[in-house]
């Protein structure tokens, strides 16, 4: 679903993605792996038009979206979890995910879908309290909410347990494992926490300076030597 060729970006005079090419596929967890200051989330706001390309194409649905807009990728059905999570505080639960209805009409845009509180059902507990209200990990399953809220048929999320507490980070990988299970949905995600990768990936992607030096199968990531190679 997602082809990604030959993609070059500089900040200033340095080259920060050398050439990366790669291919996530509907039903399956790609994810993205490799130390700080790699490149993994300039490679996640190039694909979301956040930060243009230099060169390489963006291929999503066999269709070049290289020189789009954020918001037409969004339209395009691409939605990004960023790093940070990015929730409006002052908005209740309630309205952050509403906010993520606003690709459709109006008139799809009243309610939010029942099927974002059965995957987070501490979001439907607390959908009138603000978001600057809620935890961390409960944050982050309500950036989450708010993406799939859209329909995504790609979901590109930027490490997702980062400061997250074990019990959450369970709950979201449950979460992301039953997206994927579906069928219709390609998943792209960034982590360095190794064990939670290893865990949910299908395939995965090893970053270094830049460039992907290193992809293969899921399954093979330990005896491929993955664990030694990023920070955690």
């Amino acid at each position: 679903m997602l082809q990604v060729t030959d993609l070059h970006q500089y900040y200033g005079g340095s080259h920060i993605l050398r050439g990366i090419s790669f291919n996530a596929r509907a039903g399956e967890i790609t994810c993205l792996l490799g130390r700080n200051g790699v490149g993994k989330t300039t490679l996640l706001k190039c694909l979301m038009g956040l930060i243009p390309a230099r060169s390489g194409t963006i291929m999503w649905q066999d269709r070049p979206v290289t020189n789009r807009k954020p918001h037409q990728r969004v339209q395009a059905g691409i939605a990004y979890v960023p790093q940070g999570r990015e929730i409006f505080p002052r908005l209740t639960v309630e309205e952050n995910l509403l906010m993520g209805l606003s690709r459709f009409p109006a008139r799809h845009a009243r309610a939010v879908p029942e099927d974002i509180y059965q995957l987070f059902p501490v979001l439907k507990e607390m959908k009138h309290r603000r978001g600057g209200d809620l935890s961390g990990g409960q944050q982050q399953q309500l950036a989450i909410g708010r993406a799939l809220a859209s329909r995504p048929q790609l979901l590109i999320l930027d490490e997702p347990t980062e400061g997250i507490q074990p019990s959450v980070i369970k709950e979201i990988g449950m979460v992301i494992r039953q997206l994927a299970s579906r069928g219709d949905m390609a998943i792209l995600l960034v982590e360095q926490f190794y064990d939670f990768a290893a865990e949910l990936a299908d395939s995965y992607l090893l970053m270094s300076r830049g460039a992907i030096v290193q992809q293969g199968r899921g399954v093979n990531m330990e005896t491929e030597g993955v664990r030694g190679m990023v920070a955690i």
